[in-house]
């Protein structure tokens, strides 16, 4: 993304001229990163999470609301990969407009990127559950 970009920045200066399909590709490869860097940011914790509740009840409480929110996280993915699989199935047929190619491509970065973030959240459940995303813990660093 960021060479496309560039070099559509050198020519538009050098040569008044820009690649017609460079914003598309910058735009469907942006897509594509952020929903295959969202399973790992949630593996290292990265996301915005409230913690404050869970750090103010005692452990056995803690554990539970970590346990409700890993199952609506697992449901919430699940919906989306569907729901993803739907609008990737709508659009099989339609072109992007500068490359042609089939916008099912680009729409299928969400039920992907929504597997993965299941996935990545099943590999850290039972850290997760045991301690929350705290970075600190031993099991984070393994």
């Amino acid at each position: 993304m960021a060479v496309v970009v560039g070099w559509n920045v050198t020519l538009r200066f050098a040569t008044d001229r820009s690649l017609p399909w460079a914003d598309e590709v910058a735009r469907y490869t942006m897509i594509w990163l952020v929903f295959l860097g969202a399973g790992l940011a949630l593996r290292e914790g990265a996301h915005v999470a409230l913690s404050s509740l869970q750090g103010a009840l005692p452990a056995r409480a803690a554990f539970i609301v970590r346990a409700i929110v890993l199952v609506l996280l697992l449901v919430f993915f699940a919906v989306m990969i569907r729901i993803g699989w739907d609008y990737m199935m709508r659009a099989q047929f339609q072109l992007s407009a500068a490359l042609r190619m089939k916008m099912s491509w680009v729409y299928a970065a969400m039920p992907v990127g929504f597997a993965l973030m299941g996935i990545h959240l099943l590999l850290i459940a039972r850290r997760y559950l045991r301690h929350g995303f705290d970075p600190a813990t031993p099991e984070a660093h393994q």
